[in-house]
C-alpha cells in the first residue's frame, strides 16, 4: 500500500513539474523531465529530475501521506546523505491529505532545520 501511495504521489509531482515548466515557456525542459525512481530504481537519492525555469537542475524526493501535514515520514540514509551532498538542487516535496485534497510543501536542505531526524536502523558489518 505504501509503495502504491508513493508512486501516486510521485506521478502527481511529476505532472505538476511538467505543467510548471510548460507554463514558464520551457517545453524544452519539460521534455527532459525524468521519473528517476521508475527509470533507474530507488537508489538515486531522489525520485524526479526536473529543472528550474533558468535551466538549473532540481532533484526532487517525494514523500506522500494520506494523513495531515505533520505526519512523520521515513527518509533513507541514502536520501539524507544525498540532500547534504547536493543541497543546491535537492528538494523534498511533502504531499499530505493525499486521498481527500492533496496539498504540498517543500523542504530545502539542510533538512535538519525543518524536521527532527532520528536514526531508526543500523547497518552492522565486519
Amino acid at each position: 500500500m505504501h509503495r502504491k501511495l508513493g508512486k501516486q504521489g510521485e506521478e502527481l509531482v511529476l505532472e505538476h513539474e511538467r505543467v510548471r515548466l510548460l507554463s514558464g515557456d520551457r517545453s524544452d525542459l519539460a521534455r527532459q523531465l525524468e521519473w528517476t525512481s521508475e527509470v533507474r530504481g530507488d537508489g538515486a537519492g531522489y525520485d524526479i529530475r526536473s529543472f528550474e525555469l533558468d535551466g538549473a537542475e532540481r532533484l526532487i524526493e517525494v514523500k506522500t501521506t494520506n494523513g495531515p501535514s505533520l505526519t512523520p515520514f521515513f527518509l533513507s540514509e541514502n536520501e539524507r546523505a544525498f540532500s547534504e551532498e547536493r543541497p543546491d538542487v535537492f528538494r523534498l516535496v511533502r504531499l499530505h491529505d493525499f486521498r481527500d485534497k492533496p496539498r504540498a510543501f517543500q523542504l530545502i536542505p539542510p533538512l535538519g532545520q525543518w524536521v527532527k531526524l532520528m536514526p531508526t536502523a543500523y547497518r552492522a558489518s565486519f
